[in-house]
């Protein structure tokens, strides 16, 4: 599972014209979920998005996570997330999970978010979305579930 997380000072969702969600300050977590993930990848990655230290403290130091601050998320689903163009000019998504096997996976990393204590909006999945990011900072972190396993080097 992949999430591309973005600090917005406001971000919403917009599918054919009606906007879906919005949310204030917090962060966008665009998800994509890989064949073979599995509901603990999606708690595993919701408990970090939610307790990283991305968000600034009185002195301007990354020292504030999404829950000090109480903010919001969004979360859209984005297979795209999972491209492959190691080969050619097109890119690959045979490693996304199939919408039925996704769908869920994207619910139940929504649900664990919300379980934190987090006020979760969503996207809709599958839908082609406009979606209009306030990226504040820039602040964007890439995560990915394989690599929450890691040991970091030493």
């Amino acid at each position: 599972m992949r999430a591309l997380i973005q600090r917005v000072s406001r971000a919403s969702v917009t599918v054919s014209g009606e906007r879906l969600a919005e949310i204030g300050q917090g962060l966008v977590v665009l998800l994509g979920v890989a064949a073979g993930d599995t509901a603990e990848d999606a708690h595993r990655l919701a408990r970090k998005t939610a307790e990283m230290r991305i968000f600034s403290d009185a002195e301007g130091r990354f020292n504030l996570s999404l829950l000090d601050m109480q903010g919001e998320a969004l979360v859209v689903s984005q297979f795209t997330l999972l491209a492959d163009t190691r080969r050619g000019r097109r890119p690959s998504f045979s490693g996304a999970a199939p919408p039925e096997e996704a769908e869920p996976l994207v619910e139940a990393f929504a649900a664990a978010l919300r379980e934190t204590g987090v006020a979760v909006r969503m996207g809709r999945f599958g839908a082609h979305m406009l979606v209009e990011i306030h990226n504040e900072g820039p602040v964007t972190i890439f995560l990915d579930s394989e690599e929450l396993e890691r040991p970091r080097r030493g």
